[in-house]
């Protein structure tokens, strides 16, 4: 292998290694669902997408990346937004609300 070969290769093998370590650039959500092969699914990472924007629209400072990382400050805002049907099933995926059943 000659040294401009070595050098091409490398820099296709640190590409590649960029484009898999950053896979939330290639997904495409759209109201909490994902794109998958043509079809559209409910994804934990689209469904925190949208907990986020709603919790933006409705006037919390939420980020993606704090919902992602935070399970308490997900459950946080979804004790505060569970009413808003768009992400009803995201926050009893989270746990919210803590109690079933009524006064049981």
């Amino acid at each position: 292998m000659t040294t401009t070969t070595r050098t091409a290769c490398g820099l296709v093998t640190f590409l590649a290694a960029v484009l898999a370590a950053s896979p939330a650039l290639a997904i495409k959500c759209q109201n909490g669902n994902q794109l998958v092969q043509g079809n559209w699914l409910a994804t934990p990472y689209c469904q925190d997408q949208l907990l986020a924007q709603v919790a933006t629209e409705r006037g919390f400072r939420a980020s993606l990346t704090q919902i992602r990382n935070n399970p308490n400050y997900k459950k946080e805002l979804c004790r505060s937004l569970f009413n808003d049907i768009r992400v009803q099933m995201t926050c009893l995926d989270a746990g919210v609300p803590e109690y079933f059943g009524g006064g049981r």
